[in-house]
């Protein structure tokens, strides 16, 4: 199979060439066309994805905790090559403000891309020849959207080799040591799937379970062969718009927004990395500790999305961070491909649940403010 690997590579690198232009362009028209609107929806956003994050780690560390996977398990030391990443608050704050357009869009900078967005469609509203401009994106937009039409039509082929590329090289470890770590992940993520994104979407957003999985089953299998939340972008925003029926001008602001500091599959690593480790080096959680694993999470899953080499890099960064052995990073690199499979349909699955509640919650409000 990895005679086709190529395929998907090629399938992932144009999905995230898309993602940048089509960020910008929608952003831009969606701020043009109703600044006050999002002014209220930013905080809005920001505010639910923080509460489905920490829902998310709360609802792993009770899991984890009853069944206490970490004691009692066996496993090798693997050595691992890779660094921890030496990072301050400060330094990841400061990494989402690129120094100039060229590197935001070689590191794919969802955030600043989001933040250069924002303040271009505001500063269009303020200025003579800025309805000219947003015509000229908006235009833009409708010929990247094309694009896009284009490149799905090679996702049968690019799933193929993806999946079939990943069976290959790490079906071993799937029925392997590695099966009662990946289990776990799975479990947590499927009960944050029902609890934090399924039920409060047909509570608060009127979308019953059945129609909610048909449709985002779409995306899933996008998340599933390429692990990114950034390539899958595109196809999330066309599935939130044409499936759900979710109004353009907030999808626009919250599924990029979502990608970049909503990232419920993030809660649910670094919750069962921090307890796991603890439970198998025997070390104790304290009220300061456990304080230091939701607050450190948090803030690295908000502000570090582009560190090298992902999720390893940034679980050995957190577990550094709170001061537990890194000796299980050796082993945790060998099975996190599988894990990421979760993680991933986990953050993306978040975004659309967010998307759907703000979606039917600024709905309410204008037929509250039309009936005064």
């Amino acid at each position: 199979m990895n005679g086709i690997s190529f395929i998907g590579t090629v399938y992932i690198n144009l999905l995230k060439f898309m993602m940048i232009p089509i960020i910008l362009t929608s952003i831009i028209g969606t701020i043009y066309d109703s600044k006050k609107l999002n002014g209220k929806l930013l905080w809005k956003t920001v505010s639910l994805f923080i509460i489905m994050f920490v829902i998310t780690f709360l609802l792993t560390v009770g899991v984890t905790w009853l069944i206490k996977p970490g004691i009692g398990f066996a496993f090798s030391p693997v050595e691992w090559s890779g660094n921890v990443e030496s990072l301050s608050y400060s330094d990841m704050i400061i990494n989402l403000f690129p120094s100039n357009l060229i590197d935001m869009m070689q590191k794919n900078a969802i955030f600043a891309t989001i933040l250069f967005a924002l303040v271009f469609g505001m500063a269009a509203t303020k200025t003579k020849n800025g309805e000219k401009v947003i015509e000229v994106i908006e235009g833009l937009k409708e010929i990247f959207y094309q694009i896009l039409k284009y490149i799905l039509y090679l996702t049968p082929v690019a799933t193929l080799s993806l999946v079939g590329t990943t069976v290959a090289n790490y079906g071993e470890i799937l029925i392997g040591v590695g099966l009662k770590y990946i289990g776990m992940a799975y479990l947590c993520g499927f009960l944050a799937l029902i609890f934090v994104m399924i039920l409060p979407a047909w509570i608060f957003a009127k979308v019953s379970p059945l129609k909610y999985i048909q449709k985002a089953s779409k995306v899933w299998l996008m998340t599933v062969t390429t692990c990114s939340s950034a390539a899958t972008l595109p196809t999330t925003m066309k599935v939130c718009e044409e499936e759900f029926g979710i109004s353009q001008k907030v999808t626009n602001i919250v599924v990029p927004l979502g990608c970049t500091i909503h990232m419920c599959g993030g809660a649910v690593s670094f919750a069962l990395l921090g307890i796991f480790c603890c439970q198998l080096f025997g070390i104790a959680i304290t009220p300061l500790l456990f304080f230091q694993m939701i607050l450190g999470a948090t803030i690295i899953n908000m502000a570090a999305p582009g560190i090298p080499n992902g999720g390893i890099v940034i679980g050995a960064t957190y577990l550094a961070l709170l001061g537990i052995p890194l000796e299980f990073i050796g082993f945790y690199s060998g099975i996190y491909k599988l894990l990421d499979m979760a993680y991933t349909t986990l953050n993306v699955t978040g975004d659309i649940t967010a998307n759907m509640i703000l979606n039917h919650s600024l709905k309410l409000e204008e037929v509250a403010e039309h009936e005064n």
